[in-house]
């Protein structure tokens, strides 16, 4: 009866929206700022200690490359404000207005009911992964991101389009259903993207630094596996931002020879593929283009795998 009586009172939906304009406004000087210096020191370090010495032969192939994946960021930012971050603000406003949601059900202290949206959107987060990897259609747009045989912090930027685009779609629900405030997408937003730089970052890191903040977040030595060109690496390793979903689902993975993991996809090595009009046409390719060693046997650098090893 509440929801019914809410939803004759248009005013209040349209307050909740103008109030979650100025949180999307936040969201944006957020991602922006952590983004910003993240992704700057983080290619700083690249350049200083990198893991692959030979992702590049020169500097200028090094910025070429880079130049794309940052070009891919800002194209696919600037698309999904104009489109999607309206009607994301109106439909969390409906739901916040109406009461609908699951984190609605409780009565919790203001930082707990934080931190606890914040955990289960990223939880939604490994779903969604996975599915982009077990759903033909959406592993289709998906390997534009896995097709970049340079793997480093631009990696993070690199997504196709239209995969954004299915995701914003998804979000309209999730987001909602869920009964996350705009503030919480805010902060979750805030952490993901600087998490998600670093763990595709070609930075150097001492073993048991990576393995320490493998507690806490997904790391580079973690991430790495999952750009492998081998499927059962690919198909691992799911996490965003929290690696306890691909812990308790059985789906982590490391490698005891990190350095000859090839991160990209066969098929899309040629300069065709690298161009931002070939990564655009990625969908369109083959079905059968984007994995090596298909199902199980030996790994194509001869080295046993386990579910999980030390890097």
């Amino acid at each position: 009866m509440n929801l019914i009586l809410n939803m004759h009172f248009p005013h209040d939906i349209m307050r909740h929206t103008l109030k979650g304009w100025r949180l999307i406004s936040m969201l944006i000087e957020a991602k922006t700022a952590t983004a910003g210096i993240a992704l700057a020191a983080l290619w700083a370090a690249e350049g200083l200690f990198p893991f692959w010495e030979t992702s590049f032969r020169t500097t200028g192939e090094r910025l070429r490359h880079d130049a794309r994946n940052l070009a891919l960021g800002l194209f696919n930012a600037a698309v999904i404000l104009v489109l999607s971050s309206a009607i994301l603000t109106f439909a969390v406003s409906w739901a916040e207005t109406g009461g609908i949601g699951f984190l609605h059900m409780f009565s919790l202290a203001p930082w707990l009911e934080t931190l606890l949206a914040c955990v289960v959107f990223d939880f939604w987060m490994y779903l969604w992964h996975r599915a982009n990897h077990s759903i033909p259609f959406l592993w289709r747009f998906h390997r534009m991101h896995h097709s970049d045989p340079a793997m480093d912090v631009t990696t993070g930027l690199r997504f196709h389009i239209g995969e954004i685009f299915l995701s914003s779609i998804a979000r309209l629900a999730v987001v909602p259903l869920l009964g996350m405030t705009l503030g919480q997408v805010v902060l979750y937003e805030a952490v993901f993207l600087p998490i998600v730089l670093f763990h595709h970052s070609n930075v150097r890191l001492p073993r048991w630094l990576d393995h320490g903040l493998l507690a806490l977040i997904v790391t580079p030595a973690m991430h790495r596996v999952h750009h492998s060109r081998f499927r059962p690496e690919t198909d691992s390793n799911y996490g965003s931002v929290l690696p306890w979903w691909d812990l308790l689902a059985r789906t982590f993975r490391l490698r005891q020879d990190a350095r000859t993991i090839r991160p990209g996809l066969d098929g899309f090595d040629a300069r065709e593929w690298q161009t931002i009009p070939g990564m655009m046409k990625t969908p369109l390719a083959g079905g059968g283009c984007g994995h090596s060693g298909e199902g199980t046997g030996r790994h194509p650098d001869s080295r046993s795998q386990s579910l999980v090893a030390s890097e």
